[in-house]
């Protein structure tokens, strides 16, 4: 099976971007490739500051690399112009952050919709979406309240039920459980993988935690912006994946 979503020789050097350039820095990214197929995921681990998140970045068109390419579904990133990168960023990727990054004044329902609404959905059709993602995860009772009045572990609840709405191709979490306890942190990456399975998603987790790296199929680790080959996961304890 081809890869959907296809990284060849990145490099990120940041650097360049500074007016007086360090001659001893290292590079975030140090002609990296990278690939995953529909249906795959794969946990990258790795130290702070190894390069991991600003891997993320570049496969989902946040960052353009200084060198290398992304290929997804055999259109370069690189070459798309920022209102198509958006674009494919609001309707082909997901995203679940650390905190969420809920809207703070926004009913969960709300901020389950604003991505579809911003991609041109109406405000009726955006919301309807989100009630079945939210009664899909179990989350009706949570469609009025802001994320001021939830846990932490709702809201990530609510982050993921936003970040699958609009059925993307590729997911990417970005320490997804960082900030909750393991006990929460465990239901949320069950929801998550459970979910994209059944959506047929690709996901990529950028992780330090061994334990949320378990879930995916692969795991690769990062160093001084190098990554390692792809190891199998294996099985949670509980039946998880």
């Amino acid at each position: 099976m081809e890869h959907i979503l296809h990284a060849t020789d990145l490099v990120m050097d940041y650097s360049t971007q500074q007016a007086t350039p360090n001659a001893a820095h290292m590079l975030a990214l140090n002609h990296v490739d990278f690939g995953i197929q529909a249906d795959e995921s794969i946990a990258v681990m790795g130290p702070s500051g190894s390069g991991k998140s600003t891997l993320l970045h570049a496969l989902a068109g946040i960052i353009t690399p200084t060198a290398g390419n992304v290929m997804f579904r055999g259109a370069n990133l690189a070459r798309l112009s920022d209102a198509d990168r958006t674009k494919l960023r609001r309707s082909a990727f997901g995203f679940v952050f650390q905190s969420g990054q809920l809207l703070p004044e926004l009913p969960a329902i709300e901020n389950i919709a604003l991505p579809m609404m911003l991609g041109g959905a109406s405000y009726q059709q955006a919301t309807d979406t989100a009630m079945l993602w939210l009664e899909r995860l179990g989350l009706r009772q949570l469609a009025q309240q802001r994320p001021g009045e939830m846990s932490g572990g709702q809201m990530q609840r609510i982050a993921i039920a936003r970040a699958l709405a609009a059925q993307p191709a590729v997911i990417f979490a970005d320490e997804p459980t960082g900030a909750l306890d393991q006990t929460t942190g465990h239901e949320i990456m069950s929801i998550l993988m459970r979910t994209a399975r059944q959506t047929g998603a690709a996901v990529v987790v950028v992780t330090h935690d061994s334990n949320v790296a378990a879930f995916c199929d692969a795991t690769v680790t990062m160093r001084d912006g190098r990554l390692s080959s792809p190891q199998q996961s294996q099985p949670t304890a509980g039946g998880a994946r």
